[in-house]
């Protein structure tokens, strides 16, 4: 589950993590409010105004103004509340900004120049341990710099049994240049950071910039925050901060009726019951020559109103050319699934204008293809996995 900025600093800084302080606002009349606030807490004039959506770059596309006084502060919140803000992340619809977060100005002049770094916490799906990524080259164009300048991004591996240890955020420090005051503060905000992650079961942490201000505090400026959603159990309270107008619509909708579903970007629907056999159908679809629309899976009942509802929702995809029902009956019985399939096509009626190639294997495979192949309908039986290829090349064809 993503979290927006302001909630992302929220969370951190409760573990101790010094963040930029803001508030976030939904409403123009809240502006001077908020400004006057921020001024008070910051003894400065000089707001940031950022836009909270659930993408990156938001700098890019206009989210992100500097405000010099409350005039300024009250024009730039008219310009990005409620702007279709799009960024390299968002794609050409780009996403409605409906909160700003109004921030207190931490590039105030000092003794010495400020200084934005990269760090993430993540877990590195190779070793198996979480890794703390870092770079002396924080900023918008960080993703630039990882492709361009590699050797610029260091590497901080965990240990699962002993955790952070000091020497690991001492050498994290070392390798950012920094030394001092700003040397010891670093190294306290790792391992509240890593703490952190640790504290609320995340699986992301995105830092981009931190910011080793002029009198040499370390800030975390920014903050994309992700949560393994298989933890959520342990965190009641994070269910509140989910935030379902920046979610996929269909997503939030599939999930509300108890299917797995996630969107893709291809051209053949997929229903499903496993994961396993959800990633191995994919697969499938690949090798026919077909990119998968969705991963969707039914789980263990497949009657008629759970098909209908998995169709119906595959469906909402315009760019689903056909889709393979592909169904390994241990539980459920292929019977019982084909049946549920013919019903939920007479009832759609006209709402199916793409092939159906049906795979079902298991208890009562052989009935449940003959009432599939003699339905009358636009849905194609297969038993083996490559004469299911083959039908949905065709269909796409």
């Amino acid at each position: 589950m993503n979290l927006h900025e302001y909630q992302g600093k929220e969370l951190l800084s409760k573990f101790g993590v010094n963040i930029q302080r803001g508030i976030v606002i939904e409403n123009l009349s809240e502006v001077e409010e908020a400004g006057r606030k921020i001024a008070e807490m910051s003894d400065s004039n000089i707001f940031v105004v950022k836009a909270q959506i659930h993408a990156g770059g938001r700098g890019k596309g206009g989210g992100v103004k500097v405000a010099k006084n409350m005039d300024e502060l009250i024009s730039v919140c008219k310009k990005i509340l409620g702007m279709q803000l799009i960024t390299p992340q968002t794609g050409k619809e780009g996403k409605k900004v409906n909160k700003v977060l109004i921030a207190e100005d931490v590039y105030y002049p000092g003794k010495n120049e400020p200084d934005e770094f990269y760090m993430s916490v993540l877990l590195n799906r190779s070793n198996g341990q979480n890794m703390i990524m870092y770079s002396t080259e924080g900023g918008m164009d960080i993703e630039k710099v990882a492709e361009e300048t590699p050797d610029l991004i260091f590497y901080e591996n965990i240990d699962p049994m002993l955790g952070l240890q000091s020497f690991q955020a001492r050498k994290i420090a070392f390798n950012l240049g920094l030394s001092g005051n700003a040397f010891k503060e670093m190294t306290k905000f790792v391992q509240s950071l890593y703490t952190a992650y640790i504290g609320i079961d995340a699986s992301l942490f995105e830092i981009n910039p931190v910011l080793k201000t002029s009198n040499d505090n370390i800030i975390a400026v920014d903050s994309k925050v992700t949560l393994d959603n298989n933890a959520l159990f342990r965190h009641k309270d994070f269910e509140a901060l989910r935030d379902l107008s920046e979610e996929n619509p269909t997503e939030v909708e599939a999930k509300e009726v108890g299917l797995n579903y996630v969107d893709l970007d291809g051209n053949v629907g997929c229903m499903v019951n496993g994961a396993g056999l959800a990633m191995a159908t994919m697969d499938l679809i690949k090798q026919a020559g077909g990119d998968p629309a969705n991963f969707l899976d039914v789980g263990g009942t497949a009657d008629a109103s759970r098909v209908e509802t998995a169709f119906r929702l595959i469906l909402k995809d315009p760019n689903v050319k056909a889709i393979l029902v592909n169904i390994f009956g241990g539980i459920v019985r292929c019977d019982r699934v084909a049946q549920g399939i013919v019903d939920a096509y007479l009832n759609m009626g006209d709402a199916i204008k793409v092939p159906i190639i049906v795979r079902l294997q298991g208890t009562n495979a052989k009935i449940a293809k003959d009432i599939i192949d003699n339905s009358g309908l636009n849905v194609l039986s297969a038993i083996e996995f490559q004469e299911a290829a083959d039908k949905v090349q065709e269909a796409l064809i």
